[in-house]
């Protein structure tokens, strides 16, 4: 029960972060494309990266499995969502917007995965 808890717990922190993001980005650079999730995408990935690599190869014992629960499945699982990626590229498709939708699809698959190699490369580097 305490597992589903931590989960619950990040996730509703990791939903909350990303609802920002969202409004910032909208407010800050527009909504003709989807930058909210574009960003959450490949901002999350890195910090997957980052902690993923940390706890592999930096933490020790100080790091229990429940912190990584609550880090990884919980805050990151509510933050980043490749569900309303799908939705958003689907809706640039419909609207026609066929290059944008493919840049979208493209750029953020792409990022993203760069951002997990780039948080992996960091930490180790740095160990």
């Amino acid at each position: 029960m305490q597992a589903y808890l931590l989960v619950f717990f990040g996730a509703g922190f990791g939903g909350c972060l990303r609802h920002t993001v969202n409004l910032l980005a909208a407010r800050i650079l527009g909504t003709g494309f989807p930058w909210g999730t574009f960003l959450i995408n490949i901002s999350g990935s890195l910090v997957m990266g980052l902690l993923a690599g940390f706890f592999a190869f930096r933490s020790g014992e100080a790091w229990t499995p429940n912190i990584r629960l609550f880090m990884l499945t919980g805050i990151l699982g509510g933050y980043t969502t490749f569900s309303a990626f799908s939705l958003d590229a689907a809706l640039l498709y419909e609207r026609g917007e066929l290059g944008l939708s493919a840049a979208y699809v493209f750029g953020s698959v792409g990022l993203a995965i760069g951002g997990v190699f780039a948080g992996l490369a960091i930490v180790r580097a740095l160990t």
